[in-house]
């Protein structure tokens, strides 16, 4: 695959979801994803790892998307920009990424939203979407997501979006600067007959 097949306004991985979509990036949304993360960076800094002197750049953005083009090129990861479809404003990001197969075949949930789109149910949406496309598509068995124990919102959110929560991994994660304890999340892939009738799914 070439590096930018993915990136291009005909690629293939376009998934809709309830008032959402999702895509992987393109060259062309960096003004508007600079922008978001620029305005939400108090907002986004205590629940990240800390933001190299360079984030924001439009070079760092070029070398993001040419480690996402390879990822994908691997099946090792699935990076996903989310935007609101009744106006097409970006609302954040969403990432399956560590996609592990063999006898594992699970891969990792991790998601941010700007600061100006909180609690308007379009990262719910969009994990409830890749979760679909986890399973339907990609065939995993499994699913996990962590958080840090005083994010309640996100706690809640994995809670709707099918997640169980499994337990507290001590220092899982450097966030912030420092090695944080996370709560750890799971979801196993529905049997066929407990699915309800499926959603929408386009892929």
């Amino acid at each position: 695959m070439a590096l930018l097949d993915w990136i291009t306004p005909g690629d293939s991985l376009r998934l809709q979801g309830e008032g959402i979509e999702i895509r992987p990036p393109r060259p062309s949304d960096y003004p508007e994803w600079s922008e978001l993360r620029r305005a939400s960076r108090a907002f986004l800094q205590p629940w990240e790892p800390t933001w190299p002197d360079d984030d924001l750049t439009r070079g760092a953005w070029r070398r993001r998307l040419a480690s996402y083009a390879r990822d994908i090129d691997l099946g090792a990861a699935y990076p996903f920009l989310v935007f609101r479809k009744s106006d097409g404003a970006l609302t954040g990001g969403i990432t399956l990424s560590n996609v592990r197969r063999g006898v594992a075949q699970m891969g990792t949930v991790g998601y941010w939203c700007g600061a100006g789109f909180t609690r308007q149910g379009h990262t719910l949406a969009a994990v409830r979407t890749l979760s679909l496309f986890a399973f339907r598509t990609l065939a995993l068995h499994r699913l996990e997501a962590a958080c840090l124990p005083e994010n309640t919102p996100s706690r809640r959110l994995l809670g709707q979006a099918g997640f169980r929560e499994e337990g507290l991994a001590q220092a899982y994660l450097k966030i912030n600067g420092d090695w944080r304890d996370h709560v750890l999340f799971g979801r196993v892939a529905p049997s066929p007959r407990d699915e309800s009738p499926k959603a929408p799914l386009s892929v």
